[in-house]
């Protein structure tokens, strides 16, 4: 009787091991991106603070983001071969 019960919810029940295995590893994934996506809330918040604070990270990053210069300078932009390579 207790094999019998045993089977039934190993693999017959509606939360049966598999699904139970299943479910913990997509709760683990759900939590590493929710980990991951924390860490990039607080270092844009830091970058944003620190924009609105400083008035030369906010030259650097437009420099640095979408390539503004200023009036008689030059813009060099190196491409890494081994990026270059990799995407291809």
């Amino acid at each position: 009787m207790s094999v019998g019960f045993f089977v039934w919810m190993l693999f017959f029940d509606q939360r049966d091991f598999f699904q139970q295995k299943e479910r913990s590893a997509e709760l683990k994934k759900v939590e590493a991106a929710k980990k991951y996506y924390q860490l990039e809330i607080d270092k844009t918040k830091k970058q944003l603070n620190n924009l609105q604070n400083n008035p030369a990270s906010v030259e650097k990053f437009a420099r640095e983001r979408y390539l503004l210069k200023r009036e008689g300078e030059e813009v060099y932009l190196f491409e890494d071969t081994m990026l270059a390579q990799n995407k291809k």
